[in-house]
């Protein structure tokens, strides 16, 4: 039986000038900012929430799609892109946290690890998933009262909107096209998105699929069934051409084509699952639909 005591007596005896000194020292170091230091962000949200948290003295690296904020672009090295990184360049970064999103970085991620590296890897789809994302990455950085604000005024906000919508008179049906070949119908942020601005998404069964590949729209003619009013293009790395969609075959039937509604939403606004969407995307969506439906008031009034 141990008869340790867990008190000073069961110390062995040593100068007390020599190890506590360093201990302390270190210790107190660690404690006036033991949050991480040097930070990668593989994907664009994590860059702009940490600026937007005053945090960007800790990024050494981001992705070299990163758009937001424009100061980062101009400052940060790009080490990523979305499915590839330059892994020795991260690693000599020496970072102790990489941020990264989804199974589309897994590989890079594993890479990291098991060359020695901390990885956060997130998996958020949907807006409640963006919000609880922000207050995660503030409690990273030693940020979560700021970041715990920030979401407060993104969920008051997101509020105000949808209550502004719902008075609306119709809610256009939207088609939300992520990309082009194959069709790839828009991802769960982005449906709820389009029930916030005042739309109706045409494939909110599709939107819940957590892989892109089970959004994939094997057959057009879908599209054309399900008649949308609004034909919304943001097409990840490419310029959108909505010439080229209204001249599918069949699509001439869809009412979104016969009345020339057919728009494009950059996709660093849209397509990243952080503070853009929940605002610029946001804002653009609401732009668009509140177009739509003013434009069929003013049509029905002028046939009366």
């Amino acid at each position: 039986m141990s008869t340790a005591r867990n008190d000073a007596s069961a110390l062995p005896d040593r100068p007390l000038g020599i190890a506590a000194p360093v201990i302390a020292s270190a210790s107190a170091a660690a404690c006036s900012d033991p949050w991480p230091q040097r930070i990668v962000c593989l994907t664009e949200e994590s860059t702009e929430a940490l600026y937007a948290l005053g945090q960007q003295h800790r990024i050494v690296g981001i992705s070299g799609f990163t758009v937001r904020p424009a100061q980062a672009r101009r400052e940060k090295p790009k080490v990523s892109a979305f499915t590839s990184a330059k892994i020795d360049e991260i690693v000599a970064l020496e970072p102790d946290l990489v941020i990264g999103f989804s199974d589309m970085q897994a590989e890079i991620a594993a890479a990291l690890i098991r060359a020695g590296v901390e990885v956060w890897v997130s998996n958020h789809r949907s807006v409640a998933g963006i919000l609880a994302y922000l207050r995660r990455l503030g409690a990273w950085v030693g940020q979560s009262e700021a970041a715990a604000a920030w979401v407060q005024q993104l969920q008051a906000r997101l509020a105000a909107i949808a209550a502004r919508t719902a008075a609306w008179p119709w809610r256009p049906r939207v088609y939300f096209e992520e990309w082009d070949e194959p069709m790839i119908s828009g991802i769960h942020w982005v449906s709820e998105l389009i029930a916030i601005a005042g739309g109706e998404d045409i494939f909110p069964e599709r939107a819940r699929a957590k892989l892109a590949r089970d959004r994939i729209i094997a057959d057009p003619a879908e599209v054309v069934r399900r008649a949308p009013e609004v034909i919304i293009g943001s097409w990840c790395g490419k310029k959108f051409r909505p010439e080229r969609v209204a001249a599918r075959p069949g699509w001439e039937a869809i009412p979104a084509v016969r009345a020339g509604h057919v728009y494009e939403i950059k996709s660093s606004w849209i397509l990243q699952p952080g503070p853009a969407a929940l605002t610029d995307g946001l804002d653009a969506l609401v732009a668009i639909l509140e177009r739509v439906v003013r434009s069929r008031d003013q049509t029905n009034v002028s046939r009366r």
